[in-house]
């Protein structure tokens, strides 16, 4: 008696809110990973099994490493900085509010969760990897520096500073959020840093300098 084959059916298409949420839990997944192992130690094989799946299900996800890498940066710090930065411009408030807001969103959303255990391993590893470093800067760095000098123009256009400093030198706000960072990775053990009052005391002497030395 002959056999009649019949053809495999198809696999049910993800809805786009399955599919979100299989991409963050390969997000999830992968930042374990990446965090663990670094960049180079990292294997998709690990990811895929962390998450659940099969290696070749997270090949239709992402086409390699490094454009998974890619889209764990964006989903995981480039776009809140995009959303953050755009929400306070939107809003008719003074500069200095608007960069105090910053800082505090730093302490809490960078310095407060794995954000800066991202930010350390790019520091670390941005030497082998030039790529990742100038992706980082383009879809991080670049960002937040924008924000600022709006900030910034904004308050000097209204009469609220009396200096560009910030504009010329958007670094300058940044600067004790990678310390803290870099701080709290090498030297915690032996010295603990009080970030959130670093970060109160840089915010001091930002704006009283931007106001040109005013209380």
């Amino acid at each position: 008696m002959q056999v009649t084959k019949t053809a495999r059916k198809p696999g049910r298409a993800l809805t786009p809110e399955e599919r979100q949420t299989k991409t963050q839990q390969l997000l999830d997944a992968a930042l374990d990973v990446f965090l663990e192992r670094g960049f180079e130690a990292a294997r998709l094989d690990e990811v895929a099994k962390r998450a659940g799946v099969a290696k070749g299900t997270l090949y239709l996800y992402f086409a390699s490493k490094e454009a998974l890498f890619e889209d764990l940066i964006r989903s995981l710090i480039a776009s809140p900085i995009q959303e953050v930065g755009q929400r306070m411009l939107a809003q008719d408030i003074p500069a200095e509010m608007m960069l105090r807001g910053l800082l505090n969103w730093a302490k809490k959303e960078v310095l407060g969760t794995r954000r800066k255990d991202i930010a350390r391993l790019i520091i670390s590893e941005a030497g082998r990897f030039p790529e990742l470093g100038a992706f980082y800067h383009r879809e991080v760095i670049s960002r937040g520096t924008a924000v600022i000098r709006a900030i910034v123009t904004r308050g000097v256009e209204r009469g609220e500073f009396t200096s560009d400093a910030l504009d010329r030198f958007p670094q300058l706000l940044i600067a004790p959020v990678l310390v803290g960072i870099i701080w709290n990775g090498l030297f915690s053990h032996v010295e603990t840093l009080d970030t959130d009052g670093l970060l109160d005391v840089h915010a001091d002497l930002i704006i009283r300098g931007l106001k040109g030395g005013a209380a």
